[in-house]
């Protein structure tokens, strides 16, 4: 028999299971250098509107999940034509990023968390969703990877994987977002800026061209 506690038809193991699976699998989509990670980061650094840009990225990380859990992955899948508008769009804004970190990495009035004009809260939300929505990854990395990969367990479970899976990016955003400010007294020098900002537009142009060229 088995001994393991069932509620409502759900088994509290596999399910348990299914959850740190999905939990597991999130953060090793989210943990990696990306535009959305570098925004937030810089965003945490300069203790500017952290809690709508970590509120931003998280909300759209449930709704991409969600919708890729639910099956749209192999929507996406059937249809390349989205994927490769999704390419395209994606790669001129990270070009555009690229441009702007690199301006920052030269200009005087980006070298220090203080120096400079402060985002306004509507550019800094505009930014955010944008690095995240015209990213073609996250398409495929919460769509169709973590879609197919919940589609490999039960109904009721893949949805525990799922919020494993969202319980995983609200904890890295939450920690990126609010933890950067630790690293306050190592970008209290304007060469650690320059270097944050070298890396991004680096990064950044790095990723425009995977995407074409890939």
């Amino acid at each position: 028999m088995d001994d393991c506690p069932s509620f409502g038809g759900v088994n509290a193991s596999s399910a348990a299971l299914a959850g740190l699976s999905g939990l597991g699998f999130g953060l090793s989509l989210i943990v990696a250098i990306g535009a959305q990670n570098a925004f937030v980061l810089r965003q945490g650094i300069r203790r500017e509107h952290v809690l709508p840009v970590v509120a931003v990225c998280a909300a759209s990380d449930v709704v991409l999940m969600s919708v890729g859990v639910a099956g749209f992955g192999t929507v996406m899948e059937k249809a390349p034509v989205l994927l490769t508008f999704a390419k395209y769009a994606g790669a001129l804004f990270l070009l555009g990023y690229a441009f702007l970190a690199a301006r920052r990495a030269f200009s005087a009035s980006g070298l220090t968390a203080d120096g400079g004009a402060p985002i306004a809260l509507g550019a800094a939300i505009a930014t955010c969703l944008a690095v995240t929505w015209l990213n073609p990854h996250a398409y495929l990395d919460t769509m169709v990877l973590l879609g197919s990969f919940a589609s490999t367990y039960a109904t009721p479970d893949r949805w525990f994987l799922a919020a494993g899976a969202i319980l995983g990016s609200i904890i890295w955003f939450v920690s990126l977002g609010f933890g950067a400010r630790l690293l306050a007294p190592v970008f209290a020098k304007p060469r650690a800026w320059r270097i944050l900002d070298t890396v991004i537009a680096t990064v950044m142009t790095a990723l425009a061209l995977g995407l074409v060229l890939g």
